[in-house]
């Protein structure tokens, strides 16, 4: 389909009403009104020492959110921070893992995965952690998109946060295609080139295709999200690139499958084909559903929040894929899992 991505494509599933898609658009028009495509922040780029009081740009973080190939519905939202200034040493990382019931459609990635991201920059944020990004990196495009307000600036305007888009495919807007990004890569006086202007038939400049290596077809596409200008989003991309996707998006990508291989390793879906809790949640005071035989014990560490200080005991079920959900969530805080 024309203009997504590998990810986006393989998350698709039934639209939503033509009054919801309606709904969307007049918010996408209106969030869009407050993205700021200057540089608006109150650091600079590290540079040799100055005289500059400005404070340096030194965490950089990074979101992704992975889905599992299990489960399409449950997703792991991953926030991780780099430090720019010590190697891009990860500083912070966090998870959430939500079932999502709204559908992917094509030009409107952030209201199904907004939400999640936001959420983790608010609960940073609460705890006034001192490694809350001053720039983000989101896996999804900014101006780059049809309707010119990807992910990366919804989610910018709403958390309030400069940002950056990083899209790993092109989105076909203004005239850019694949096969005319293919013919200026391979350009003799592009090839040297790790920089590639994206220009679209009207003028408008929609992004950068980035490449980490000389003559590589596969580059990434950067964009403005919200309050950094493109000129600066390359700048902070080539400082935190070791491969082909800049860092932080690597290790929120990395770290969200990780995540989700993690759940399953602890609710095996091979083992086990559906899971229930057998122990009436006590703080929630959720009913256990009916259950079968094979209890599998859980104990939780002590360092779970008070609501999940209790011994859990998960048993062999055939019930919705809700009860799976619950299951999965409880069991990452668990530290082992003993089948009986």
């Amino acid at each position: 389909m024309e203009g997504i991505n590998e990810k986006e494509e393989s998350e698709q599933g039934p639209g939503p009403g033509s009054v919801e898609l309606g709904r969307w658009t007049e918010i996408q028009d209106t969030l869009k009104k407050r993205v700021i495509t200057v540089d608006d922040f109150p650091w600079r780029l590290p540079s040799p020492p100055s005289e500059s009081q400005q404070q340096q740009l030194k965490y950089v973080g990074g979101v992704d959110v992975s889905f599992s190939k299990e489960d399409p519905s449950m997703a792991c939202g991953s926030l991780v921070v780099l430090d720019l200034l010590h190697d891009l040493r990860l500083v912070y990382r966090e998870f959430t893992c939500v079932r999502l019931d709204i559908p992917y459609v094509p030009g409107f990635l952030a209201f199904r995965e907004a939400p999640i991201l936001v959420n983790l920059l608010e609960k940073m944020k609460k705890e006034a952690n001192p490694f809350y990004p001053q720039v983000l990196m989101v896996d999804g495009n900014g101006l780059l998109h049809p309707r010119g307000f990807g992910l990366a600036s919804h989610l910018g305007v709403i958390a309030d946060i400069p940002t950056i888009g990083i899209g790993k495919n092109l989105h076909h807007v203004d005239g850019l295609t694949r096969s005319g990004l293919r013919k200026l890569l391979e350009d003799e006086e592009n090839r040297s080139s790790g920089i590639i202007t994206l220009r679209g038939n009207s003028g408008f400049i929609w992004g950068a295709a980035m490449r980490s290596n000389q003559g590589s077809l596969k580059p990434v596409f950067v964009s403005i999200g919200h309050r950094v200008s493109l000129e600066t989003a390359i700048k902070i991309v080539n400082m935190t690139c070791k491969f082909r996707v800049p860092e932080p998006i690597r290790q929120a990508d990395i770290r969200s499958r990780e995540h989700l291989r993690e759940l399953k390793l602890k609710c095996p879906s091979d083992a086990i084909d559906k899971w229930s809790v057998h122990s009436a949640l006590m703080a929630n005071n959720h009913r256990a559903p009916s259950l079968l035989t094979c209890s599998v014990y859980h104990n939780l560490t002590t360092e779970c929040p008070s609501p999940w200080r209790l011994r859990l005991c998960i048993t062999r079920v055939h019930t919705s894929s809700e009860v799976w959900s619950i299951a999965c969530m409880l069991a990452r805080n668990a530290r082992e899992v003993h089948f009986m």
